[in-house]
């Protein structure tokens, strides 16, 4: 039966014990620990130190709420948000133009991805970088074809275990980091320091809040449950505010801890704001084991990573084009882009962060239709938000949208 028939006649399969439950959330959460993240994190501890700890915090905190919203319309409706939108823009060229913002957002996620494990492949087994992407790509397939044929619990389980080698690799180091905790609770008072700084919370926030990921976690969960009955859906969104919770909680801290073994290790030190200069410098500072235990959690993060961006970005192309291509096509397609930077020499770091820039721009498209909808009880019925769900909600897409015009404005400034 397909997905859309499933939605119709009600849940995909009725709720059984609560930890099965869980799963959506923990797939949907790897994008918060894609090599983007890692880059913008990583850049922000050696450039800045502790100054920008709220800004990822903050980032997490709005991620919880926007992964909710985003897993309760796909609970509540049966459909993804891409779906749901490609219906209500009745002009073909606004669910166009639309689709072409979203598609772009799809991309700029898929370069930072398959550029982390290509950097990773390199710093483990001296591979070319071409060579890195391409090798990146291929797995993502593998593990596409995966989700395909055994469903998507296998898909969750392999990604789940991805995420444990990438929370264990980039958290290894900070049991033997020299921490400063005067300067790293002073990270958390809000302020800034200059554009760059502007720049790289633009980037963390980018890296965190993810559109790609809003567009997901409405499929992941369509996927798993299909329609829920409303009978079942307290106990379904229950456990779903756990799944949210579990899978927040280990990227906020990853990204934390991230941005302190930075702080800690390489501020200061010459070529740190690049990932294989971060590499060279954690070995140097912490040892050969930690900063390999580094590289191995950057590939994970970006063998994971890239083969969600895949799923959301046909989830996107199927649900505003109302067109399908093949999946293993489309990760050949949007593969190019990544392979095009590699081949031209760019600083793939340099462009991770841009990536990451590029996805906090494209957070309003997604955001506020997600917001506008969860809102509507002819929408979610009994599920809708309450009042200050929305208002919370709300607050932190204009905040978002603030940083980008603040980012822009001091950007043409300079």
């Amino acid at each position: 039966m397909s997905t859309a028939a499933r939605a119709r006649t009600g849940s995909a399969r009725p709720p059984g014990r609560f930890l099965a439950l869980l799963g959506p959330a923990m797939v949907a959460g790897v994008a918060y620990l894609d090599p983007g993240n890692v880059a913008s994190n990583a850049t922000a501890g050696a450039r800045f130190g502790y100054l920008l700890v709220w800004v990822v915090l903050l980032a997490n905190a709005t991620a919880w709420l926007v992964q909710y919203l985003s897993a309760k319309l796909g609970l509540g409706t049966g459909r993804s948000l891409p779906g749901i939108l490609g219906e209500r823009l009745r002009r073909p060229l606004a669910r166009r133009l639309f689709w072409a913002q979203a598609e772009l957002v799809a991309m700029a996620t898929d370069i930072a991805e398959v550029l982390g494990g290509a950097i990773a492949l390199q710093l483990l087994f001296g591979l070319p970088l071409v060579v890195g992407g391409a090798l990146t790509g291929v797995v993502s397939m593998v593990l596409l074809v995966l989700h395909n044929r055994r469903g998507s619990r296998s898909f969750e389980a392999v990604v789940v275990g991805l995420l444990v080698v990438i929370a264990v690799g980039f958290c290894a180091g900070i049991v033997a980091a020299p921490l400063d905790g005067a300067e790293a609770v002073g990270g958390l008072v809000p302020r800034f320091e200059g554009t760059g700084s502007v720049l790289l919370a633009a980037s963390i926030v980018g890296a965190t809040v993810m559109p790609h990921a809003i567009y997901a976690h409405s499929a992941l969960a369509r996927d798993r449950f299909g329609l829920v009955a409303p009978d079942q859906r307290r106990r379904v969104l229950l456990a779903t505010r756990v799944d949210v919770t579990v899978a927040l909680a280990v990227a906020g801290t990853v990204n934390v801890v991230i941005l302190l073994l930075s702080a800690a290790t390489l501020r200061g030190v010459d070529g740190t704001d690049t990932l294989p200069g971060a590499y060279r410098a954690i070995g140097d500072a912490l040892g050969p084991v930690v900063a390999t235990l580094f590289a191995v959690g950057l590939l994970a993060s970006g063998l994971a990573s890239t083969s969600v961006g895949a799923y959301a970005g046909a989830e996107i192309m199927a649900g505003l084009l109302q067109r399908r291509i093949p999946l293993l096509l489309r990760r050949v397609i949007t593969l190019v882009p990544a392979l095009v930077i590699l081949l031209l020499g760019v600083d793939p770091t340099f462009a991770l962060v841009l990536s990451q820039v590029a996805l906090s721009f494209g957070i309003p498209f997604a955001l506020v239709p997600l917001v506008w909808l969860t809102a509507q009880r002819r929408v979610l019925g009994e599920s809708a938000n309450r009042w200050w769900t929305t208002a919370l909600a709300a607050l932190a897409a204009m905040l978002l949208i603030g940083l980008n015009v603040a980012l822009l404005a001091l950007t043409i400034a300079g």
